[in-house]
């Protein structure tokens, strides 16, 4: 039986006071022994945290008593254990990073199209439909026949659409992504670029897969999602991929049988690129690992920092050791570490 809701939420709203936000928001969350990250701008909030029923009631009704934030919409599944070993309240320049300052789905967005009529929409031959997700996620699972722009962060998606589309010759655009969030960034950058026709998936797939019938589905594989979980499928239910410990790349069953696993030091994606030094790090906190499980205790420098395939850098540990939850508040406005969708 699931223990924990998972609650996946952002919103485009002016936050010019956001900065004043973090701390009393942060509060709350540890009161109610919520977990997760939440990413507050100047342009919104976006993020993804767990809690009991009760804990993640109290959290969404003192976001939405700012009426900023009053009809802040977010999306649930649920999850056997906790997801996150944290609560993270952090200040951004964007709540999602395309690095295209001029940007602003408060001021336009594209053409919402609820999950039970997407089918028709991107089974129309005269629309061109693009997965705005990163490599990694798209590689385990997609909408049937859409387009992978093979971007490794969505920073790129800018110089993809300019290198390979043309509003003159791509009359109708459908775009969709985890949540929802990339997409009004990206479906507003095409509108500025000219495309008259832009649709994207409102709630991303994770709607889709909580709405559609798995019998009448287009979606292909599983998705991934930015939390312990690694990914879902139809019904939001659990899905087949766990993580390399090493570099977070998502593993499918295949990957695991392979000779270049082991699980906390290494997986087809990572094995030739590490170092000796490398590996024994992965050797001793896999040690640890295993003799924090043995004592049903949880390890907090088991997880790198960064969600993805990173297949060229080597992450760091969490610098974080916490026996209950806490706030994790940044104090400035760092680039974020990656463009995880959370929602």
């Amino acid at each position: 039986m699931a223990d924990f809701v998972v609650a996946a939420l952002y919103k485009f709203a002016p936050l010019p006071d956001f900065t004043e936000l973090r701390e009393p928001l942060a509060r709350v969350c540890v009161e109610q022994g919520v977990m997760g990250t939440l990413l507050l701008a100047a342009e919104g909030i976006n993020g993804t945290i767990a809690g009991t029923r009760t804990g993640i009631d109290a959290v969404l009704s003192y976001l939405r008593s700012d009426g900023r934030l009053a009809d802040l919409e977010h999306k649930e599944s649920r999850a056997e254990k906790m997801p996150f070993l944290r609560m993270k309240v952090r200040l951004k320049k964007e709540i999602v990073t395309l690095g295209v300052p001029d940007v602003d789905p408060n001021r336009q967005v594209g053409q919402y199209v609820r999950p039970e009529d997407w089918n028709d929409l991107i089974s129309d031959p005269e629309v061109i439909v693009i997965d705005t997700r990163n490599d990694y996620e798209v590689g385990i699972g997609s909408f049937d026949g859409a387009t992978d722009p093979k971007t490794e962060t969505f920073r790129q998606f800018p110089d993809y659409v300019k290198e390979n589309l043309d509003p003159g010759k791509h009359r109708k655009v459908a775009m969709f992504c985890t949540g929802g969030i990339r997409c009004e960034k990206a479906s507003s950058f095409m509108l500025e670029q000219g495309f008259d026709e832009v649709y994207h998936l409102k709630g991303g797939i994770l709607k889709y897969l909580e709405t559609v019938p798995e019998s009448e589905s287009l979606w292909k594989g599983e998705c991934f999602v930015f939390d312990d979980r690694v990914a879902v499928t139809h019904g939001l239910n659990e899905g087949s991929y766990t993580e390399c410990r090493s570099c977070r790349a998502p593993l499918s069953v295949s990957d695991r049988n392979s000779p270049l696993y082991e699980r906390g030091l290494s997986c087809p994606f990572c094995y030739h690129e590490l170092t000796d030094e490398k590996r024994a790090r992965n050797r001793e906190r896999q040690k640890q690992v295993m003799l924090a499980a043995e004592r049903n205790q949880s390890h907090f420098g088991s997880h790198p920092k960064a969600h993805g395939r990173r297949r060229s850098k080597a992450q760091s540990s969490s610098p974080f050791t916490l026996s209950a939850p806490r706030a994790e508040t940044d104090t400035g406005f760092a680039e974020p570490g990656s463009d995880s969708e959370a929602s």
